[in-house]
């Protein structure tokens, strides 16, 4: 499991991935975007978690101090609250750039979601 200064850590040693000609560009988000498997690109790979170990059913709680949504790009990334709690870290092998990805489960759909992670909004 990362936590928050891990996690700020290794996001904080992105490189610009448009210069280096990096396939991770269409996940290159601020704020949380669906993505199919088929878009997910080769060379991003899982390193940690942030699911709590033994929590099978992590808060729906949202953490907006500061009057953000979900959607919003300068929405914090909470690791203890929704969304953040109920996703995996994944690392391009080219660029560096650390992402946030989970899978929302509705009624008759699975969409998977991802944001990529600026350490200045880890808390």
């Amino acid at each position: 499991m990362i936590d928050a200064a891990q996690l700020r850590e290794l996001s904080a040693q992105r490189m610009e991935a448009k210069a280096l000609g990096c396939r991770c560009t269409a996940l290159q988000q601020p704020s949380w975007e669906s993505i199919t498997d088929d878009r997910w690109p080769a060379g991003i790979d899982q390193v940690g978690t942030l699911r709590p170990p033994g929590v099978d059913e992590p808060t729906f709680e949202e953490f907006h101090p500061d009057g953000t949504r979900y959607d919003s790009a300068r929405a914090p990334i909470a690791v203890a609250w929704f969304p953040a709690n109920r996703s995996d870290v994944y690392l391009c092998s080219v660029c560096c750039s650390v992402f946030l990805r989970y899978t929302e489960y509705g009624g008759y759909y699975v969409d998977h979601r991802v944001r990529l992670v600026d350490p200045a909004l880890v808390v």
